[in-house]
Order: C-alpha cells, then structure tokens, then sequence
C-alpha cells in the first residue's frame, strides 16, 4: 500500500451515478473537485453488508459535508448500472435509498489501484480484487490530507471524517494544530512557538 499523502490525488475519468440520479459515462474526478474539498471515499462492494450503513450515514451528513464545502464521492468495483440499482433499493429493502453524491464505477480496477487500496487477499478479511475501506480528504488544490483504512468487518465513523475536515481548515485558516481529540470548541496552538505547546499541555494534558 502506498501512503499518497501530501501527493496530488490521482485523477481517473470513469462512469457514474451523480447525486440527482443521472447516469454518466464520462466523470471526470479533477473537474468535479476542482477548488472544492473532497472526501473520496472508497468501498468493498454494492449490495453487501456493512458497506450500506457507511453510505447511508455518509448520506445522512451531507448537508454537514456541503456546508464545510465538500464533494463526496464513493467508489467501488461495481459498474454504475448495480450502483444504480443499489441506490433505487429502499433502505427497507436492504438498499441504500437516494443518495446525494455520486457514485463512481471502478470495472477495471484502475482508480483503487492508483489508490493503492486494491485487496490482495492477504491476511486481512477483504476477497481479492476490491477496494478497501479507505477514505481520502483531499483539499481544494487537489493534495490529499488524510487517509484511512480500515480491515472489512469495520465500519467507519462518519463523524471523524468531519472532525478531520474541520480541523484542516481550521488550521489553514489560523496557522494553528490540531491537538489530539481536537474539535471546534477546544483549544489549539500555534507550532513556531515551543512555548504555547508547553502552556497547552499544562491546561490539557490530563483531558486528552
């Protein structure tokens, strides 16, 4: 697995599944991040198990994600017709119901594996061949921030994914870190001076 952050996010041109339901042969990622932040957001594969519970409550965020200015995407090795149908499956039925961000096909194997997050079988609980539970943040210049990955059997927290987001603008916005636990309402500091860290640690260090 190759660790891509601080690199551009690879770019990939592939059909999908937009968030209004329309099918297109031609997604071109880069043009739809473009000055955007992103979190693309990779999956094993449609009609399974807990890979519904994570769309859904990816789903479920999206204003959350818009309002940060983020565009979701989430990728398996489906084709965009199953993707299709999984999205026109009622969440009753097992399905994941309409979801606002687009789905994109990955038949060839090309974008997980440029990814670097393709199952090699291996050790972990992931068949051969599909695409991990990754998630990368990508920011509005197209540099990936973050990335996860998790074994099959778990589940990700959507929530975290946010908290991510949200402490990468706060610090391109105020210069300042992000401390472990970090979220809106705590305190950061800023790293060029030696002394805010050590104030910090004797206010916080036994809540982290």
């Amino acid at each position: 697995m190759t660790t891509l952050v601080g690199k551009t996010a690879p770019d990939f041109t592939t059909q999908a599944v937009m968030g209004n339901g329309e099918v297109v042969e031609d997604y071109n990622f880069s043009s739809a991040i473009a000055g955007k932040y992103a979190v693309l957001f990779f999956y094993p594969m449609d009609f399974t198990f807990v890979c519904p519970t994570e769309l859904i409550s990816l789903n479920n965020r999206i204003d959350t994600f818009r309002d940060l200015g983020v565009e979701v995407v989430g990728v398996s090795i489906d084709s965009h017709w199953t993707h299709s149908a999984w999205r026109n499956t009622d969440v009753d039925s097992g399905g994941i119901g309409q979801v606002d961000y687009t789905l994109a096909a990955d038949l060839s194997h090309a974008i997980c594996q440029s990814y670097g997050i393709e199952s090699d079988g291996g050790k972990s609980y992931y068949p051969a061949g599909v695409a991990m539970r990754a998630t990368f943040i990508i920011d509005q210049k197209g540099i990936i921030r973050s990335m996860t990955v998790n074994d099959e059997p778990l589940g990700r927290n959507m929530d975290e994914v946010i908290r991510t987001i949200e402490g990468l603008q706060f610090f391109e916005e105020n210069g300042q870190v992000c401390p472990a636990g970090w979220n809106k309402d705590k305190a950061a500091f800023t790293p060029a001076d030696p002394s805010k860290l050590a104030d910090y640690l004797s206010e916080n260090a036994k809540g982290l």
